[in-house]
C-alpha cells in the first residue's frame, strides 16, 4: 500500500509539471472549449496507453535501444507539432459560440467544435503523445522503479502494465482539471475578430515551440 501511495504521488507530481501533452490540452481548451479539452485529455491518455502497452510488451526497448528509429520517431513527432503550428497560423478562425444557461439564467458563453472537429482534436492529441519519443523513454525508466527486485518476466509485465493504469488514471483526472481551466480562460480570449487571429498566432506559436522542444 506505501508503495502504491508512493506511486501514486510521484505519478501527481510529474504529470502536473507542464509539458507538451498538457500545453497541447489547455492550447484546445482555450481554442475550441471544453468539449475539445476533455477529448484532448481522452487522446493524451490514449497515447499513453500505446506508451505502457509498448513498455511493459518490450518494444520501447527495442526503440530506444536502435538510435535510428528513435530519431525518426522524435523528428515524427517534431514534424507533427510544426505542422499543427503552421496551420493554426494559416487557419482563419471562426469559432461557433452556443450560449448556455448557467445558474440564475446567465448565459455563459463555450465554443463547441462540431464532430469532425472533435475528431481531428482525438488524433491530433493522441499523435502528439505517441510520436514522442522521450514519453517512451519515461515509462521505461519510471515504472520499473516500483516493482519488487527479482519479479520473474511475466510478472514483471503484469505488474507494469498495473502501474500504467494508475498513471494512466492519475494523469486523466489531472488532464481534465488543466482542460477545465483552459475552458474557462476561453471567453475571454474569443468574441472579435482581432481576438480570434491573435488567438490563432498564440497558438501557432505554442505548437512551433513545442517542435522546437520536442526534436532537441
Amino acid at each position: 500500500m506505501t508503495s502504491l501511495a508512493g506511486f501514486v504521488l510521484a505519478s501527481l507530481l510529474l504529470v502536473a509539471v507542464p509539458g507538451p501533452n498538457l500545453v497541447y490540452i489547455v492550447t484546445r481548451s482555450v481554442q475550441q472549449g471544453r468539449r475539445a479539452g476533455f477529448v484532448s485529455a481522452l487522446g493524451v491518455e490514449s497515447g499513453t496507453l500505446v506508451h505502457v502497452l509498448a513498455a511493459a510488451g518490450g518494444a520501447g526497448t527495442l526503440i530506444t535501444g536502435h538510435p535510428l528509429a528513435f530519431a525518426v520517431l522524435r523528428h515524427a513527432g517534431a514534424g507533427y507539432l510544426a505542422y499543427l503550428g503552421v496551420r493554426a497560423l494559416l487557419s482563419r478562425p471562426g469559432p461557433v459560440v452556443d450560449a448556455t444557461a448557467g445558474a440564475g439564467g446567465a448565459g455563459e458563453a463555450a465554443v463547441r467544435p462540431a464532430g469532425p472537429r472533435l475528431l481531428r482534436v482525438y488524433r491530433d492529441a493522441v499523435l502528439i503523445n505517441v510520436l514522442n519519443p522521450k514519453v517512451i523513454l519515461f515509462f521505461l525508466a519510471f515504472l520499473p522503479q516500483f516493482l519488487p527486485p527479482g519479479l520473474p518476466p511475466g510478472q514483471t509485465r503484469v505488474r507494469m502494465l498495473a502501474l500504467g493504469g494508475v498513471f494512466l488514471l492519475v494523469a486523466f483526472v489531472l488532464d481534465l482539471g488543466y482542460a477545465f481551466l483552459g475552458a474557462a480562460l476561453a471567453s475571454r480570449l474569443h468574441g472579435t475578430p482581432s481576438r480570434e487571429r491573435r488567438l490563432s498566432r498564440l497558438v501557432g506559436g505554442v505548437y512551433l515551440g513545442l517542435a522546437v522542444a520536442v526534436s532537441v
